[in-house]
């Protein structure tokens, strides 16, 4: 096997536990010695071991000269556990192949500096750009103190969300909606508008066979226009954090937080400002945000430039009808030049369906 073959199997760690280790990346560590395996690990939870004190744990005495393939730099600095450099000194690794550099400015080839002053060996941006993609949320994050956000939507083939009469279940099928809540799992927030709660009033809850992370509700309301005995606020299943404006009324704003209910202010705007919101998200340690509003919400969202990621899923069907809501609404871009285009697009057939993956290009 070659590094391309071990680091591959060190992001398929990283990969299984995606989502669990917010807002810390996702990290996976293969430790080799003489062509064999001899530890593997992954970072599993905030404040637990890392990928690579995992993978020396499994590796004990046969750590001592082996090759560390490790998905991100490891870390020189103290934090909620002990730097993972010096572990890797201190059990003798002989070298220590890395995807991609750390770009937490407490990191930022730190952690190398210190491997190779001790004599390791250091071979770096083997599968970068797959490692890059693993921890896109983290990189957002680390970044800009903003949290990374997806925008996900369900149409037919003529690009309806709904039939005119605001028939939505199901667009898509069984296997869709299965990802969907893989994808609720995997985030930190999930995030409507109050349209979506009183038309719907919906859980916002991951429901997989065997369980999953719940994200915390974040719902857009201007004005606070919210039911009070909406599930989202009922149901305490998880958080549920409300955005709205100046304009709000005072006294309902007192009941929801008397409800356990966390509610902010982005300002005396008409609408709920966007950028605000993530900033104030990010404030919270909220590192991930995934959009499946409406066309108002995500039209918002689009207008605001804040969109980092777009899944669509695009079921065979045709409903047709002039008044039937597109995923993205408002006044739209009048000429086709400025149209928003999509980068790094990937295509896949999830039952029936056709999920269509892009990254904005904002220019």
């Amino acid at each position: 096997m070659e590094h391309r073959d071990y680091m591959k199997l060190a992001l398929q760690l990283a990969e299984a536990v995606r989502g669990q280790t917010s807002p810390n990346p996702a990290v996976g560590c293969v430790l080799v010695k003489e062509g064999r395996i001899v530890g593997m690990g992954a970072h599993l939870r905030v404040g637990e071991a890392h990928a690579e004190v995992q993978a020396l744990r499994m590796a004990g005495d046969a750590a001592k000269g082996a090759t560390a393939y490790v998905t991100l730099e490891p870390c020189s600095h103290h934090g909620r556990t002990p730097p993972c450099a010096d572990a890797l000194i201190e059990h003798g690794i002989r070298t220590v192949v890395i995807a991609m550099l750390d770009p937490n400015p407490l990191v930022a080839g730190r952690g190398v500096t210190e491997l190779t002053n001790a004599g390791i060996e250091v071979l770096t941006g083997i599968c970068e750009a797959e490692a890059k993609r693993l921890n896109e949320v983290f990189i957002k994050f680390i970044t800009t103190k903003k949290p990374f956000v997806t925008v996900k939507t369900a149409m037919t083939l003529d690009g309806k969300m709904a039939t005119y009469a605001g028939s939505s279940r199901w667009i898509t099928g069984e296997e869709a909606r299965l990802e969907v809540h893989q994808m609720r799992h995997k985030h930190d927030a999930i995030l409507v508008g109050v349209n979506t709660v009183l038309t719907d009033d919906p859980q916002l809850t991951t429901r997989l066979a065997l369980g999953g992370q719940n994200p915390v509700r974040v719902i857009i309301d201007t004005t606070l226009r919210i039911r009070l005995d909406a599930r989202v606020l009922t149901d305490k299943q998880a958080p549920t954090w409300i955005f709205t404006t100046e304009r709000a009324d005072s006294m309902k704003w007192e009941r929801l937080e008397e409800m356990g209910i966390r509610v902010f202010s982005t300002g005396n705007n008409t609408k709920v400002d966007i950028e605000r919101l993530l900033a104030l998200l990010g404030e919270q340690q909220i590192s991930s945000v995934l959009v499946e509003g409406g066309s108002q919400i995500n039209s918002a969202f689009l207008h605001a430039r804040a969109i980092d990621k777009v899944v669509s899923y695009v079921a065979p069907k045709l409903v047709a009808g002039q008044g039937a809501p597109t995923p993205f609404g408002g006044l739209g871009i009048e000429d086709m030049n400025d149209a928003i285009s999509l980068a790094d697009i990937s295509f896949e057939k999830i039952g029936d369906d056709i999920k269509i993956t892009g990254y904005p290009v904002w220019g």
